[in-house]
């Protein structure tokens, strides 16, 4: 289902909670998206997804999905988490603490040297250091902390290698350390898939550390997923002359911790690592709705008809996201019918989700 055209994260979490179980889901999907105006959302085949398992299995990897004993747990409490993570390398790697350490592609040679020294005092801490496997901090990072233990997320599929330069490094992380990926394999990377590796480096991790990072750049988005994830962050301070320092500088303006040695995380991160059981944590549960054979929606005021209903939540939607509580106090429908009916809006590309159980307009 996770591999399903129009399905994310969060309509991914959301069929199971409306169905009660992927296979209800996926028998759901035809009728949720077979309006004129929805584009049909088609279904991963059986035989697609038994390939994909064996190419996995002939890399080496294995697929880990949300609900299983190796799926970590700090990422299982992130509200899109993605249902299914492809691990290459060392799987138990991603049970360990993790911190994550990111920064400037064309860091200077100081950033480059810190980062390194950072990581592998954090790996001598038994700190598992994750970043992104780019060029220049997050690259020094994984050097430093390979020996420890080291993990790499990803925008493409575990098996593609970007940048190029960074080829004998993706081969020690397969080997030494874990390489860790939401995309099939064989995926590009592209623009639009770097936002979303990023919410997965904080959603793993226990804090983000920025070492260089220019006032927009990547590494502040990944800053910002880990505060919205109540993750720490911390930022090493660097000279206002330099515009690699400023989005660092303005973390730290902004209250994030200042950091200048793996002793400064630690300090910060000690309440959450004291008394941390050996054993993994197991995910707890997503609730899930036990329902029956599927049925007319109810509605909690009038009985409307679906189109009506549809035109009803349709009116009362904006670019401006609203509670999907509130639409079911303003529509007057049932919670059930609402959630149905904004899946079908979502398989459609008229509707997008935001944190907090936020919809908005496309």
């Amino acid at each position: 289902m996770s591999r399903s055209e129009g399905v994310g994260p969060v309509t991914f979490y959301a069929l199971l909670r409306r169905f009660g179980s992927a296979a209800a889901a996926l028998d759901a999907l035809p009728r949720l998206s077979g309006r004129k105006e929805a584009r049909p959302a088609v279904a991963m085949s059986r035989h697609d997804a038994a390939a994909e398992l064996a190419a996995i299995e002939r890399l080496g990897g294995r697929l880990v999905c949300w609900g299983e004993p190796l799926y970590p747990s700090a990422l299982a409490a992130v509200e899109d988490a993605p249902p299914v993570l492809t691990v290459l390398g060392r799987a138990d790697l991603i049970l360990a603490p993790m911190v994550a350490v990111v920064g400037a592609r064309n860091a200077s040679a100081n950033g480059r040297r810190f980062a390194r020294d950072l990581a592998a005092e954090l790996g001598e801490s038994g700190i598992v250091v994750v970043s992104e496997l780019a060029r220049g901090i997050d690259a020094a990072a994984h050097l430093g902390a390979l020996e420890k233990g080291s993990v790499a997320v990803v925008a493409g599929g575990v098996d593609i290698v970007y940048p190029e330069e960074n080829r004998a490094l993706h081969e020690a992380l397969a080997r030494d350390g874990a390489i860790l990926a939401e995309m099939p394999l064989g995926t590009e990377p592209q623009a639009r898939h770097f936002p979303r590796r990023n919410r997965i480096i904080s959603g793993l991790a226990l804090g983000i550390v920025v070492v260089e990072a220019a006032a927009k750049s990547g590494s502040l988005i990944t800053a910002r997923y880990a505060l919205e994830q109540g993750r720490e962050v911390f930022a090493v301070p660097g000279s206002p002359l330099d515009p690699r320092s400023r989005g660092a500088n303005d973390l730290l303006r902004n209250g994030a911790t200042l950091t200048e040695t793996a002793a400064d995380i630690l300090a910060q991160l000690g309440p959450l690592l004291q008394g941390r059981p050996p054993a993994p944590e197991i995910a707890p549960a997503r609730p899930r709705l036990a329902l029956g054979p599927r049925a007319a929606m109810p509605a909690a005021g009038p009985v409307v008809s679906e189109d009506a209903a549809l035109d009803l939540i349709v009116e009362k939607l904006s670019p401006t996201p609203v509670a999907v509580d509130e639409l079911v106090r303003q529509c007057q429908l049932s919670a059930a019918a609402v959630a149905t009916l904004l899946l079908e809006l979502e398989l459609a590309g008229r509707v997008e989700r935001h944190p907090g159980n936020l919809v908005s307009l496309r």
